[in-house]
């Protein structure tokens, strides 16, 4: 009684902090909210009669279409991956992967321009075959083009998730399938789906929310989402108070989402009557069904790396080369920015995610799932919220300047503070997920050891606690620095004036149509989210093999 007395006691202090986090992310949700009392303008009144109900019908198109297709595709690969044997399975493993690395944005510019008539697709077809098409089979910029740059940039998420899940499943639920006679096929429907449709939908949700977060894709390809409605609102108009509007509305078919999403994870379940689970033992294809699951797989990995990489290498290829300076100034300061980020994020996640874990009730369980909510909200929204927020927050200080006759004005809303401020919130649920996994895998038995010897709860974290998560620490790290480095909604509204990262360039380079130097910027980019996915993949691959051993 005594000890848990005193563990109390020393907790207050991360309890103390990690709810100064808490109410960090939601100050600027709740300024969204209580904006929304403020007088209607006449572009509201336009907004709503004219535009609201396109805004709402082509983002629940998007979300819905990409949801249900990469639930499809990543789930039908890590089937494949997790059940089979097949020539390049291996390598497919975590080359499936690398699609992430390419931001959708930098997809949708190469591919409008693989198909556009001047691109190379439509020059072969004329050069080489004499053939001349119509062009509105080959317009890309479309709603099915955006569908298929958001599915085949995205699926990873579902892909991932179910993989890591089908992997360690128990075999006797497919040899049971066999024994009663049901083809592979049946098998995947009838046994699979079923059994990992929490998981499934699970990432089909990432992959909703991200498209729901995505303003670069639908604003080269012209489609009115929420996403470009708050930009088009808030710099186009100038009406902050519209745009917060459709930033609540925003928030609101979050909520919806999210809400069925419970509900589909909620009803049936499904339990094994024996504790003795043995992972799936992969069986060899034969004959046609091996051709077919690597000519599929690959299929996928090139449409999703290859092609678009090949098309960047050669637009490279084509540039004069004038623009290294550049180069290095945007390639320094989005690496900066995406570390000192990431470290932000990643403190805090560790903060949160020990304060959980030693004290558990309502309070810890409401925060972690608060922590969620930054990620689930999209970057145009937390911008607006973000925004609201410290011009209030300026205001005051310049009031409390005045009898010092010091001028202070705009000090956080034209500095990087606002802008890491938006990363913390937007980026924290990935950062606690990672950790709160390390924790959940090595227990509180260490803990308690070191407690029950005297040590206090922060001796206890760093002697033992954090050497033990140092992997998951190191993969929530990498996860942030990803997120960030291809982050576009937020860094285009909140960065300063003058600062720019290698998706914010890349971006206006494409929307100039200065496609050559846009091609540059992108690959350093893609080649910095490569390398640090092939990191986040091998750790997770090392936690898994000591975690069977």
């Amino acid at each position: 009684m005594q000890l848990s007395d005193k563990l109390k006691k020393q907790s207050i202090g991360w309890l103390l902090i990690s709810s100064l986090i808490i109410i960090l992310l939601l100050i600027p949700n709740i300024n969204i909210l209580l904006n929304l009392f403020t007088d209607t303008s006449e572009n509201w009144q336009h907004i709503k009669k004219y535009l609201l109900m396109d805004y709402i019908k082509n983002s629940l198109i998007l979300i819905i279409s990409t949801g249900l297709l990469t639930a499809l595709i990543g789930t039908l690969l890590a089937w494949l991956i997790a059940a089979y044997e097949f020539p390049g399975r291996a390598f497919l493993s975590w080359a499936l992967l690398l699609p992430l690395a390419i931001p959708p944005y930098i997809g949708a510019y190469t591919y409008a321009g693989l198909f556009s008539y001047t691109g190379p697709f439509q020059v072969l077809l004329r050069k080489r075959f004499g053939l001349v098409v119509n062009q509105q089979y080959f317009d890309f910029m479309t709603m099915r083009g955006a569908i298929f740059i958001y599915t085949i940039f995205l699926f990873p998420y579902v892909y991932l998730l179910a993989k890591s899940f089908l992997a360690k499943q128990s075999a006797s639920l497919v040899e049971i399938s066999c024994l009663l006679g049901k083809s592979a096929t049946s098998i995947f429907f009838k046994v699979i789906l079923p059994v990992s449709r929490g998981i499934i939908v699970a990432g089909a949700s990432l992959v909703m929310l991200e498209v729901l977060n995505d303003y670069g894709v639908v604003k080269y390809f012209g489609i009115p989402t929420f996403s470009t409605a708050i930009f088009k609102t808030w710099f186009g108009m100038g009406d902050l108070t519209s745009a917060v509007r459709l930033a609540a509305i925003a928030m609101g078919v979050i909520f919806i989402l999210l809400y069925l999403e419970k509900l589909l994870r909620g009803g049936r379940q499904y339990s094994y009557s024996t504790s003795q689970i043995r992972p799936l033992k992969r069986k060899k294809l034969t004959g046609g069904s091996k051709y077919f699951a690597t000519m599929f797989s690959f299929s996928i990995f090139g449409l999703g790396f290859i092609i678009p990489v090949g098309q960047l290498l050669y637009w490279s290829y084509l540039s004069d080369g004038s623009k290294w300076g550049n180069l290095l100034e945007y390639s320094t300061g989005s690496i900066l920015t995406g570390l000192l980020a990431a470290t932000l994020v990643i403190i805090a996640a560790i903060i949160v995610a020990n304060t959980v874990r030693i004290n558990s009730g309502i309070l810890s369980n409401l925060f972690a799932r608060i922590t969620m909510l930054g990620y689930s909200i999209p970057g145009a929204v937390i911008a607006v919220g973000i925004l609201v927020f410290l011009l209030q927050v300026d205001q005051f200080i310049s009031w409390l300047m005045q009898p010092f006759a010091i001028e202070i004005n705009m000090f956080l809303t034209t500095s990087l503070v606002m802008l890491f401020f938006a990363y913390l919130i937007r980026f924290l649920g990935i950062g606690f997920n990672a950790v709160n996994s390390g924790y959940q895998k090595i227990g509180t038995k260490f803990f308690e050891a070191s407690r029950t010897l005297g040590k206090s709860v922060t001796a206890t974290f760093f002697k033992v606690d954090l050497p033990m998560i140092k992997p998951a620490v190191l993969s929530g790290f990498l996860l942030v620095f990803i997120e960030v480095m291809k982050e576009l909604p937020l860094t285009l509204i909140l960065r300063p004036f003058n600062f720019n990262t290698l998706a914010t360039r890349a971006f206006e380079y494409a929307a100039d149509e200065m496609i050559y130097r846009a091609a540059d910027l992108s690959l350093i980019l893609i080649f910095c989210c490569t390398i640090a996915i092939l990191l986040v993949n091998q750790l997770r691959k090392g936690r898994e093999d000591a975690s069977e051993n």
